[in-house]
């Protein structure tokens, strides 16, 4: 009898072939109709990369463009949030759920094309999106970065996601590296609403989902679209039998409002204005401490609160809010958009099921029991952005065969703060080294020392030209300058075309310099905090840009990445059910910032002895140190027709792609220690933090009432470092690539209500086992590719009223 692992791997064998036979089959095959589905994209109206007011089909853009429907994931997906639903959608999207990693397991951070999540720029309804207030220090994914919370918008609420896989910092200014997400939402009339539950095949992590849309008339003036969303994520736990970890999704409570729409003043103008608010209640577990007989009595645990141990909390309560406010309208000929968008993430951490051992330790010196308080108030911080805008453009249809001309100006200004948390959280009651450790257990609260409160504003102006030279040829370029406070002023620009080889085939290419501010948030970081390293607990400050520790050190001020991009590709439309794009890609980016490695006694004792004079014993800091290349291909193919007299679509979406550290940049001080700066460990975490590979093959098959949805999702290998190093004689971590299906189910009871049943990842497919002590996270595998919770199964119902 076969086994299952031969079985799964004759199954998609097949099923691959199957696409291949689907996505090129005869032209004969009829086209019935428009599916709601992630093949739509190529034959969807363009908006981002743009900026005429009539814009191409996807298939005839001078640059790569996905504009992935969210219509039928809203309504039948097995993924409850964006992020997910996208990663197992868009080919160069990538969104990692981590666990054991801090904060950053509160937050599903996302990028494209294998780079860092703050070199994505996300908007929302064409405006920019704040980034979180997280920066994240752990995990395997997007380290040293900051993001945008995509699930902070519920999925309801969304007409469609457009991604644009291209360089434009030159368009839409900072952050811009990689490309941009927009995501517009809806403002069709009519109500709908959801519910949905899912939870793993080992009976935890269960969902629970409501959502409800409603889009009104404002009259005969203009339309509000209103949507709410309750979301109860269920922990899940990994961990071996027996161990104090817990190790799996978080849990997590979101409460979402978000409304849009506008209102026409005049027969060619309106006012329009979107606004959202979410709550996050989540708590994510840190590393367990070790009860009786264990070198965490009194150290890290007090004998008399935890005899058997513990696992300490994090909690995060985040607020996320985000409005614009905006008119479009014609000042002769041309049009004119002015708006003003405000964005604010707030994170405040609790710390539960914990202590503060030298507070403990007090206690039992002074004759107590030996106990301290077990919950901890530990600070946080915020991020808040303003962005004012003012665009116009202009076509005119008598410039040979049309030009299209904008231009426009912004002013955006940033405020990051950083609370100290209560005393106890950071207190170390009983004497530097007496015995119990200080600061509470599994998350140390900001320190007072630690409270910033910075600002900084910015000014950008553009220009933008699209011009028709032939009916075949059409042309672009853009130039943007922009000036932040803090650093500097910068000039990015782009280049592109596409050429109408055949009537079925359009080459395109595009070059364009960009750039990346330092955020706030790395700039001005601080914390003192705990990790453990193969284990054994230690001490850390991280240090900001500026401060006494990063001078001592001789970092240098922060200062903004920069970029050059150059895009080739081409589309192939050989029927309206056909479509087929292939783009290569290359991006060179200089003066990467990074989170350094730890400076201490071991490996640069002369920085180690100026910085212990100022209470410090391990050190690491954000700076510009290295130079990257990435090289990669998108390549996207869908086809509609039938089969069996029943509607089938297809679609393959890949993307591969290379990272490469190509130079590492030692400032003046730290020379000789490069190993140090930027060791193998984290240079994998760059290069390879996220899969180099990853394709998904989808076949949506239609018959009557029930319709039937099957992903076939590859992701590449993975090489991450070990704490050890491979100088020490330990091997780096290699993780061999993996495939898994998702697989659903709808019945259409009737033409307003369908049920949705079926499961993500059937086969519980789960990554390769490593060694714990030296993984990031401290389990048998780190959080890669799709996660480590293995299958789950899930039910919807959908409702329009």
């Amino acid at each position: 009898m076969p086994t299952l692992t031969t079985l799964r791997k004759a199954v998609l064998i097949s099923l691959y072939g199957s696409a291949a036979l689907g996505v090129f089959a005869s032209p004969a095959m009829a086209q019935t109709g428009d599916a709601a589905s992630a093949a739509d994209a190529v034959q969807t109206v363009s908006v981002v990369g743009s900026r005429r007011v009539s814009a191409s089909s996807a298939t005839d853009t001078m640059v790569p463009v996905d504009i992935i429907p969210m219509t039928k994931v809203a309504e039948q997906g097995g993924q409850f949030d964006l992020a997910q639903s996208l990663q197992y959608i868009s080919p160069s999207f990538n969104s990692t759920r981590q666990t054991g990693a801090d904060g950053a397991d509160l937050v599903d951070s996302a990028a494209l094309r294998g780079l860092g999540s703050d070199q994505t720029l996300v908007l929302v309804n064409g405006k920019r999106r704040h980034t979180t207030a997280l920066v994240n220090l752990f995990g395997a994914r997007n380290r040293g970065n900051t993001g945008t919370d995509m699930n902070a918008i519920p999925l309801l609420a969304i007409k469609n996601v457009q991604v644009l896989r291209d360089g434009a910092a030159a368009q839409y200014g900072s952050d811009a590296i990689a490309g941009v997400i927009d995501i517009e939402l809806k403002k069709s009339l009519g109500c709908e609403a959801v519910a949905g539950y899912s939870q793993y095949s080992e009976g935890d992590g269960k969902n629970y989902m409501t959502s409800a849309y409603c889009g009104m008339a404002l009259g005969d003036k203009g339309t509000i679209a209103v949507t709410g969303e309750y979301l109860d994520r269920g922990r899940s736990n990994r961990a071996d039998a027996g161990s104090l970890r817990t190790i799996g999704d978080t849990k997590a409570e979101n409460q979402t409002l978000y409304v849009n729409g506008d209102y026409a003043t005049s027969a060619t103008s309106k006012l329009y204005f979107t606004a959202g608010a979410q709550t996050r209640d989540a708590s994510s577990a840190a590393f367990g401490r070790g009860g009786i007989g264990s070198v965490d009595i009194p150290g890290r645990n007090s004998a008399a609160m935890y005899p058997n141990g513990f696992v300490p909390f994090i909690n995060g309560k985040i607020d996320d809010r985000y409005a614009t406010l905006g008119h479009r309208g014609q000042i002769g000929d041309w049009n004119a958009d002015f708006s003003q968008t405000y964005g604010y993430n707030k994170m405040r951490y609790d710390i539960s099921n914990t202590l503060n051992a030298s507070i403990a330790n007090l206690d039992l010196l002074g004759g107590g029991k030996g106990i301290s308080p077990s919950r901890f108030d530990a600070g946080g911080f915020s991020f808040q952005q303003l962005t004012t805008n003012a665009d116009f453009s202009r076509y005119y249809d008598t410039v040979l065969r049309g030009m299209n001309v904008a231009f426009g100006a912004e002013y955006r200004s940033e405020e990051y703060k950083i609370m100290a948390g209560e005393p106890g959280s950071y207190i170390d009651a009983d004497g530097v080294g007496v015995g119990g450790s200080g600061r509470s257990q599994g998350f140390p609260g900001f320190q007072p020392g630690d409270v910033t409160k910075a600002k900084r504003h910015s000014i950008a102006a553009y220009g933008d030209v699209e011009l028709d030279l032939t009916d075949r040829l059409k042309t672009q370029g853009a130039v943007r300058y922009e000036k932040f406070s803090d650093f500097g002023s910068t000039v990015t620009g782009k280049l592109a075309a596409s050429y109408k080889a055949a009537p079925t085939v359009l080459l395109r290419g595009s070059a364009s310099t960009g750039f990346r501010a330092p955020s706030l948030q790395q700039v001005y970081f601080s914390s003192t905090f705990t990790d453990f390293v193969g284990g054994v607990p230690t001490d850390v400050v991280l240090a900001p840009n500026g401060g006494a520790v990063a001078n001592a050190a001789g970092i240098p001020k922060l200062k903004e990445e920069k970029s050059t991009s150059f895009t080739l590709g081409t589309t192939w439309t050989p029927t309206q059910a056909i479509s087929v794009t292939a783009d290569l890609y290359n991006i060179k980016i200089k003066d990467r910032i990074v989170l350094s490695g730890r400076f201490n006694a071991d490996n640069y004792p002369d920085l180690a002895a100026r910085l212990s004079l100022l209470g410090v014993v391990e050190a690491q800091f954000f700076v510009n140190s290295i130079d990257t290349r990435t090289r990669g291909l998108d390549l996207t193919a869908s086809h509609k027709g039938e089969l069996f007299s029943n509607r089938l679509t297809t679609f393959l979406a890949l993307n591969l792609s290379k990272t490469e550290v190509t130079k590492v940049k030692t400032p003046a001080s730290l020379a000789g220690f490069e190993d140090v700066l930027l060791s193998e460990r984290e240079r994998l975490f760059i290069e390879q933090g996220g899969p180099r590979s990853k394709a998904t093959l989808g076949f949506d098959y239609l018959t009557g009432k029930l319709e039937s949805n099957l992903r076939v999702i590859h992701f590449g290998p993975q090489t991450l470092g070990t704490f050890s190093g491979t100088a020490d004689g330990v091997p780096n971590a290699r993780y061999a690539a993996k495939t898994s299906a998702d697989l659903s189910f709808t019945y259409s009871i009737n033409k307003n209500t369908k049920l949705t049943f079926g499961g993500n990842n059937i086969f519980n497919v789960k990554p390769t086992t490593q060694n714990a002590d030296e993984t990031d996270n401290g389990f048998k595998y780190d959080s890669v590719q799709f996660g480590l919770n293995g299958a789950s199964w899930f039910g919807r119902l959908w409702v329009k009223f």
